[in-house]
This record gives C-alpha cells, structure tokens and sequence, in this order.
C-alpha cells in the first residue's frame, strides 16, 4: 500500500501572485537617468568639466535607447500604451478619486504626463550641452564649434537655466509617487527595481509583460552608441 505523498505532506504555504511590469533595460536605463542627472550636477558644481561633458554623453545615448525602447520594447515601456489624449487623462483622474482604485498596467495616462515632460526636458537639456562651452573655454560640448561664440554663450546660459526647468519636473515626478504611496497605498518605487509587483487588484494581464527578443535590446545599444560616436568624432 503506498502513501498519498498529496495527503502526507503539508501544503506549502500560498505565495501571491507575482506580475512582471517593468523589463530589465527599462529599469537600468530609468535608473541611470537618475545618476547621470544628479553626477551631472555634482560635476559642474565642483567644475569637474570632463566628466560633465561624459555624463551628458551617456545621458544622450540614454535617451536615444529610451526612445527607440519606446517603439520597440515590450508593453509597458511603449509611447503606444501610455501616452493617451486629454479625455484618458480625465478618466483616470476620476478614476483615481475613487475607493476601488486598481494600479494601471504599466504608467497611467496621468503619469505618462510626467514621463513625457522629463524626456522632453532632457533631451532639451542634453541638445544645449552639445553646443555649449564653459566659462573658462577649455571644456566645450561637443557641437560647440558648429555655431559663434556669441550663439554659444546664449546657448550656454539657457543650458544653465533649463536645469531649474528639469528640477521642477523631476520634484512633481517624486510628489506624485509620494501621493501614491501614502495615499493610494501603492508602491512605485519598488517594482522600478525588482520588475515586479503584486498582481492583486491591478489592470493588466496576471503574468505582466511579454519577454522581448534579444537582438532587438541589442539594435538599440547600437543606436545608442553610434548617435554618441557620431556627435564625438
């Protein structure tokens, strides 16, 4: 007579469900942003000029990457499933005043707001760097020599004050996970490192994202790298 190893042993403890939201390579590249911005600003604080112009680089192969992701990555890392017209926007915000609020699948219409103004605002931030040059002449951006010294010196000083622009973005982007935190009880933080979250109470397939291919990660390290080769040689 043999044992019912089922009945015998006991039942594992239940673990809940696990949704996949945000790839590898979306996570890194968010996450570099980060440090690239704030070592930035450490650089030029402290008039480390080099390693401001290299930071700049990596930021501009950062966003070339992002944007191509944008078109070519999995679901949640699309233009084409977050970033939605006025009427989403209102939607979701009565949405959001409600008690059965459910986490969207990836970033909201709302969200993708904010998304959409800090790419903007980098990209704007890392095109005056290319022309700008330093006080002292020695350090200049890249395409400096494409334009007069006196477009340069313009371009220079709004690089500088853009910076305050990019700062506001980035201090509503941190309120907002902060509102959501305290006041929906829901983690943004945690998932932008680990990929995943609870799958209780969220829109979106239960198992998440579907894996993307390889090559299609590697096209764009190869775009990255080129744009940046480019503006450098």
């Amino acid at each position: 007579m043999t044992v019912d190893q089922t009945q015998a042993s006991p039942a594992p403890a239940a673990q809940s469900a696990q949704q996949k939201v945000w790839d590898a390579p979306t996570r890194l590249v968010h996450w570099l942003f980060v440090f690239c911005v704030a070592f930035s600003w450490w650089s030029v604080e402290n008039k480390q000029m080099e390693w401001h112009v290299w930071s700049g680089l990596t930021l501009l192969g950062l966003l070339v990457f992002r944007i191509y992701w944008g078109f070519a990555g999995p679901e949640t890392a699309r233009f084409t499933q977050f970033v939605k017209g006025p009427g989403a926007v209102a939607g979701y915000l009565g949405k959001l005043l409600k008690p059965n609020y459910r986490a969207a699948f990836g970033h909201n219409p709302l969200g993708a707001l904010s998304v959409v103004a800090i790419l903007l605002a980098l990209i704007t931030q890392v095109t005056l760097g290319l022309f700008a040059t330093d006080t002292d002449y020695v350090t200049p951006g890249p395409l400096n020599h494409l334009v007069d010294g006196d477009t340069a010196d313009d371009l220079t000083d709004l690089h500088e004050d853009f910076f305050n622009i990019l700062l506001a973005l980035i201090g509503l982007h941190i309120a907002a996970i902060v509102f959501y935190l305290v006041a929906k009880r829901t983690n943004l933080i945690g998932p932008m490192f680990t990929g995943k979250r609870g799958a209780e109470n969220v829109e979106g397939p239960a198992s998440g994202i579907a894996p993307v291919p390889l090559w299609r990660f590697l096209i764009g390290v190869v775009l990255a790298v080129g744009v940046v080769f480019l503006v450098t040689r």
